[in-house]
């Protein structure tokens, strides 16, 4: 399923390999980084998608592999069959050909192709760059549509004249894009009204030591307007990315929530090289499925061609916009140091983790203990992730896929839990009373208190007396507290602590220190 499910029309850019199609993509979606652009044929290979808007009009643009009738490579036919579901699911399909190489035989044999369809055809004649080679663009009008416009999408030349043809060729708009489109509206509404001090932002205060029930009272009320705020913030669908090394099976897992091919498939490592979003429905809503390339080490990365740089770096800026990353193991390497580092990299950005071990189905003499061991050694080799849960799969088979996502659903959620500032301070107390921190040069830190401050990831700030002498074992200490009692499985967790500073405030007409 594509994302014709956000109820968005499809725009599709086809033509012959080398004409600027991604050059274009990069134009229309606001990203010269978006889709890889090199000066080399093939270097796009799946379906590329992207959020466009135009005239007030909001579209997906689709950016695809150069169209041939006969490749002659296994992937490069794999390419054909993308580009051809592309044209299939699109409502308005550009044509771009070359303006300065002018009309070639893969041109009609691309035309051929298309005059199968019977969506809106607009061709386009990039890199018509001056006006001898806009004139020169005329020969395609050879081709037998009528729709032609001479563009340079490097420059910017002519491409507001066809996003105009664009937007006008589209399908009247749907009922979910009118909903969309509202949605949208009384979001931004709201976001002015707090940057103009119309609506009063949550700040988490602190709790005085006399405070009882009313110093409560306020706190949940916070609680309450923060959750308020948080679900007004939440209209943006869950992210999930989809990491790991090359070749470990992330396109096949992709394909096998899907139902389709969705992302080429291939032994050989390095075949995806963008990041690809798919939007899928999920329950009432819908989440945001991202197939990224594989990292790989930096050395290889460093020493290898330019499209390999460019889709490890698309990668690791995936893992920046998901909220949660599924890392994808192989049952058959185990867990190797690379694993390790991708891991890291989640950990470094926030996000929510579900760690995959795929291709289960092929692992020999298994028993009813392996499982259990393979967790046991990867939360030996990988403390620091302890808490992120961990399936078996197999995307061949589809065995256990759909856990993954639902774990990673849950994982969303649990980023977004909120504590009350009354109870977190009577969990903390107890803590602190029952394992107080060691003595260090004859003084112990003393914890005061503590409020959560942020959510995605939840982030918490302890006031404390000498917090720099606090060790890093009590810290963790303090974590597993906060996981036992509110749970956080999958997200890492961020604890801050602070001098405590102390102020003055006047009682009954008496001056004293709050501490």
């Amino acid at each position: 399923m594509s994302n014709r499910t956000a109820g968005l029309p499809v725009v599709a850019f086809v033509g012959r390999p080398n004409v600027g199609k991604s050059t274009l993509f990069n134009r229309v979606v606001g990203d010269s980084r978006a889709a890889i652009v090199e000066d080399r044929a093939r270097t796009t290979r799946d379906r590329l998608y992207g959020d466009a808007e135009w005239n007030g009009r909001r579209f997906v643009v689709v950016d695809t592999g150069g169209l041939e009738l006969a490749p002659g490579d296994p992937i490069e036919e794999q390419v054909q069959l993308q580009a051809r579901l592309a044209i299939s699911e699109a409502d308005v399909i550009v044509f771009l050909v070359d303006a300065e190489s002018g009309l070639t035989p893969a041109d009609l044999d691309a035309a051929e192709l298309l005059r199968r369809t019977t969506k809106p055809v607009l061709v386009a004649a990039n890199k018509a760059d001056n006006d001898r080679r806009e004139q020169d663009a005329a020969e395609f009008y050879e081709l037998g549509w009528e729709e032609q416009y001479a563009i340079s999408a490097s420059h910017g030349r002519g491409v507001a004249d066809l996003l105009d043809a664009v937007v006008w060729a589209l399908p009247p708009e749907s009922e979910a894009e009118v909903a969309r489109k509202a949605r949208e509206e009384e979001a931004e509404a709201w976001a002015k009204d707090v940057a103009a001090g119309r609506l009063e932002p949550v700040v988490a205060g602190e709790e005085d030591e006399e405070g009882g029930a009313e110093d409560e009272a306020e706190s949940e009320a916070d609680v309450a307007r923060w959750d308020a705020m948080m679900a007004a913030e939440s209209e943006e669908p869950p992210a999930i990315a989809f990491v790991g090394r090359p070749n470990v099976g992330k396109s096949s897992l992709l394909n096998a929530l899907l139902g389709e091919e969705r992302t080429i498939v291939s032994d050989m490592p390095g075949t995806t090289r963008d990041a690809i979003d798919t939007t899928i429905p999920w329950g009432r809503s819908e989440v945001v499925l991202i197939d990224t390339a594989g990292i790989r080490r930096r050395g290889r990365v460093a020493s290898g061609p330019a499209a390999e740089r460019y889709s490890t770096l698309r990668a690791l800026k995936a893992i920046s916009r998901a909220d949660v990353a599924i890392l994808v193991l192989d049952a058959n390497d185990g867990l190797t140091a690379q694993d390790g580092h991708v891991a890291g990299y989640v950990v470094e950005e926030g996000k929510g983790l579900v760690i995959a071990v795929n291709k289960w189905d092929v692992v020999e003499g298994k028993t009813h203990k392996t499982f259990d061991e393979f967790v046991a050694a990867l939360r030996r080799d990988l403390p620091f992730v302890d808490y992120a849960p961990v399936v078996s799969i197999s995307a061949k088979t589809g065995q256990r896929v759909q856990r993954v996502l639902e774990l990673a659903v849950d994982v969303w959620g649990e980023r977004r839990k909120r504590a009350g500032t009354g109870e977190l301070n009577r969990l903390v107390a107890a803590a602190v009373e029952r394992n107080p921190p060691a003595l260090v040069h004859g003084r112990r830190v003393k914890v005061r208190y503590a409020t959560q401050v942020g959510v995605a990831p939840p982030t918490f700030v302890f006031f404390a007396t000498d917090p720099a002498s606090l060790h890093f074992s009590y810290r963790r200490y303090l974590e597993n507290r906060l996981r036992d009692a509110y749970g956080f499985a999958g997200t890492p967790i961020r604890l801050v602590f602070r001098e405590q500073v102390r102020e003055k405030r006047t009682y009954k007409g008496r001056s004293r220190s709050k501490r």
